[in-house]
């Protein structure tokens, strides 16, 4: 579907700039690369945008859903958008009468496609659901933002990677007191960092998984866990210094931080008893993954659960980086089946967890033919195309035509993707 325009005027799409919280969740699902971004905002150009709608819905706060009528001639710039701090507010009906000198041809020609390939391109974003699980419990979304952001108190803070080694990973508690701060496991929340970037405008919120389940890290408490990695070096190996990761990787017991959210409506874990949850993982994308197998082993020990699988795939560069290594490994073998991957240990070869994927094919084309199971990937971007391939040959393996099968998985909101 082309952007509307009726008599020179479109309905141009714009994003938030005090919602947005930059977790490029609109840039990477995009399908037609309409949405850019700098230091400052996400934008969508005009002359791209398709109003497909594939943004929408993953967008974890709504900030993307903001739409502004303007002549076509006169649509906010890339460079006009990345410099607001607030939309802009909509043009009275008079300034939307085109002129003849203004009116533009009644529709936009759209860009024109490339060639055809000779085979259609895999995309492994078109196969995440963005609706729940039909049994997911309601969420809260958008209960505070960056306006009426919370404070919430470091209750704990340890590094749940090996000690000694330079890549470091924090387990952070936090609590919210007696102010409402309700969750799912799945959902995310915004961590505000104090002072300001180079440009003197306050630091934005960063994102992070929830890495505790829906009664609190401690049960019965009204707080939260994060998984945090510290960052000290950019994706090209460069060095840099995390703003938010570094500010709460250093927080003590007792510091304050300003928190907004909850986010994420979607990728929420099913509630039905017999239910089965395949997690794939890497690095800090296991957080969400800890909430849900948390909260099966509660309900587990508390006799409310009646046997669904859990199957959990996580990758890391090598052991001494894999978050909550020791914990796993003393999880009952009849409650979880875990499998490891290590991309860059000493002497061994190179193994990531779609390789996993591959070797217990029988396993999970079992569970792929079950409509009570349920996916979740959660981790580097890099990683979510091969998974996601590594699923189809499962299928396929199995005499499970992927189209229709990944079709329904994603229409019945089981398989979902979060990576970053």
């Amino acid at each position: 579907m082309d952007m509307a325009v009726e008599a020179g005027v479109i309905n141009q799409h714009l994003i938030d700039p005090e919602i947005c919280i930059r977790c490029n969740t609109c840039e990477a699902i995009c399908p037609v690369n309409a949405i850019t971004h700098d230091d400052n905002n996400y934008v969508v150009r005009a002359d791209v945008c398709n109003g497909c709608m594939a943004c929408i819905s993953p967008c974890p706060t709504g900030s993307i859903d903001n739409w502004r009528k303007v002549l076509v001639t006169k649509a906010y710039s890339i460079e006009e958008q990345l410099s607001w701090e607030v939309l802009p507010a909509p043009l009275p009906e008079e300034q939307l009468v085109a002129t003849p000198s203004l009116a533009a041809p009644a529709t936009i020609t759209p860009p024109v496609p490339a060639a055809a390939p000779a085979e259609a391109v895999f995309r492994s974003s078109d196969w995440g659901a963005t609706v729940p699980p039909w049994s997911a419990a309601r969420a809260f979304t958008n209960l505070y933002g960056p306006k009426n952001a919370v404070t919430a108190t470091v209750v704990g803070n340890y590094n749940c990677t090996e000690a000694g080694f330079e890549s470091e990973t924090h387990h952070i508690v936090l609590d919210f007191g007696s102010m409402p701060f309700p969750v799912l496991e799945g959902q995310s929340i915004g961590v505000i960092p104090p002072g300001s970037d180079a440009l003197g405008k306050p630091h934005v919120a960063r994102q992070y998984s929830i890495a505790s389940s829906r009664n609190g890290e401690r049960p019965g408490y009204n707080n939260l866990a994060l998984t945090v990695k510290r960052v000290t070096q950019d994706h090209q190996g460069n060095a840099v210094r995390g703003i938010a990761s570094n500010y709460l990787c250093d927080a003590k017991v007792g510091d304050t931080v300003r928190v907004i959210g909850p986010f994420g409506h979607s990728f929420l874990m099913p509630n039905h008893p017999r239910s089965n949850i395949v997690m794939v993982c890497t690095g800090t994308g296991s957080a969400p993954m800890r909430a849900m197998t948390e909260w099966r082993r509660r309900l587990r020990a508390s006799g409310k659960f009646e046997g669904g699988k859990l199957m959990l795939f996580f990758g890391a560069r090598s052991q001494q980086e894999l978050p909550y290594f020791g914990p796993l490994q003393s999880l009952p073998k009849d409650f979880i089946d875990i499998h490891l991957a290590y991309s860059r240990t000493p002497g061994a070869p190179k193994r990531y967890v779609q390789d996993l994927l591959h070797e217990r094919a029988a396993d999970l084309a079992e569970l792929l033919r079950d409509g009570s199971t349920h996916i979740y990937v959660c981790g580097l971007k890099s990683m979510e195309e091969g998974v996601v391939l590594a699923l189809r040959d499962v299928a396929e393996g199995a005499g499970l035509p992927w189209e229709t099968l990944g079709a329904t998985l994603k229409r019945e909101g089981r398989l979902h993707l979060e990576t970053y």
